[in-house]
């Protein structure tokens, strides 16, 4: 199950939020619902928000009126300054869009530009279904030949252009005969994991045990957890790295029950321009999310909630970086640097 799908005519993206109670789509060629779909979660994963976005911008280009080369972009780039507010912590959405732009603006035939824009966001996507998949077998080797693996929020399919991130890295190391079971944080407050990881492992037919969030650091203690396991929405030039809201927490438990913690992201991921977490944007959610998630309210009215969407895990707490290109070890800040020097990384140091 694919979160976009693309046929050349319709365009379709798998309503997340509606799982796993039932599988819907919202079909649609209108950039400003594929904004909301990114703001309210209907699609959501660094990757897959990317794809979608850069979907959003090529339909938009073909709507834009104008026959004046200069018009056209300044209209344009409008629409995608409005697409990049859509959700401001993952990295992949900017990095699409910049990509999609510098391709627009090298063109002189502004009617050409849509169908450019829609085989440049096909492109991504094609790439990123061969990024996710060769980051599961850059990181299967890391994992343990039989224990469990604790990953946060969801890292598969849903979350990508097909494969998955961190959760590409364990399918493909049980598909290579490794004999794991997973634990799957039910990753509070909107419960991705509970929600989607699990609606995904138990389709695969994988081994997998849904625990509470609160439940990681007793599973470690009792030694059901040889590795953790998690994506990124953006890594800092340093190693620092962004994900769900959780993720750091898991990482010092990881760190205190000498656990290695890895994290698996394409290298779009990377933000050479950030130079450390405190660079990082992190979105703050509407409160309702806590207090009344999934629509049922959980606590009294009139108290008040925090409900950051993210949070950065310091480069000291993170064992390795699994990408496409390599498993990335400490010092992280001159490996990354030097991948960017290698073109590795489409982003400036």
């Amino acid at each position: 199950m694919r979160a976009i799908e693309w046929d050349g005519k319709e365009f379709k993206l798998l309503d997340q939020t509606k799982l796993p109670r039932s599988v819907e789509y919202i079909i649609t060629d209108d950039y400003r619902v594929i904004i909301n779909a990114i703001q309210r979660l209907a699609v959501r994963g660094a990757p897959a928000i990317g794809i979608a976005a850069a979907f959003a911008l090529a339909f938009a280009s073909g709507r834009i009126e104008i026959s004046s080369r200069d018009a056209y972009v300044k209209a344009l780039e409008q629409i995608a300054g409005e697409i990049v507010t859509a959700r401001p912590t993952a990295v992949n959405l900017r990095w699409a869009i910049d990509r999609l732009m510098k391709r627009a603006h090298a063109m002189d035939d502004v009617s050409a530009v849509p169908s450019s824009l829609l085989d440049e966001a096909e492109k991504i996507r094609e790439e990123d279904i061969q990024m996710c998949r060769q980051i599961g077998i850059n990181g299967a080797a890391l994992l343990p030949d039989s224990g469990g693996v604790i990953t946060h929020c969801n890292t598969g399919a849903l979350a990508t252009g097909d494969h998955g991130t961190a959760q590409s890295v364990i399918v493909t190391a049980i598909e290579q005969g490794k004999k794991l079971r997973v634990y799957a944080d039910e990753t509070r407050p909107l419960l991705q994991g509970a929600r989607l990881t699990m609606f995904e492992l138990q389709a695969l037919g994988i081994d997998a045990t849904l625990i509470t969030d609160n439940a990681a650091a007793f599973v470690m203690k009792q030694g059901k957890a040889q590795a953790v396991v998690t994506g990124a929405d953006r890594i800092a030039a340093n190693g620092d790295t962004a994900n769900k809201i959780g993720t750091y927490g898991l990482a010092v438990l990881a760190k205190h029950h000498d656990i290695p913690f890895y994290i698996a992201a394409p290298s779009s991921t990377i933000d050479m321009g950030s130079p450390d977490g405190t660079a990082i944007p992190i979105e703050e959610r509407d409160p309702k999310e806590v207090t009344h998630p999934l629509g049922t309210q959980i606590a009294p009215d009139n108290v008040n909630a925090y409900s950051p969407a993210f949070d950065v895990t310091p480069n000291e707490l993170i064992t390795a970086i699994i990408t496409e290109h390599g498993v990335i070890t400490p010092p992280f800040k001159e490996k990354l640097i030097t991948m960017s020097t290698a073109g590795k990384v489409d982003q400036p140091v």
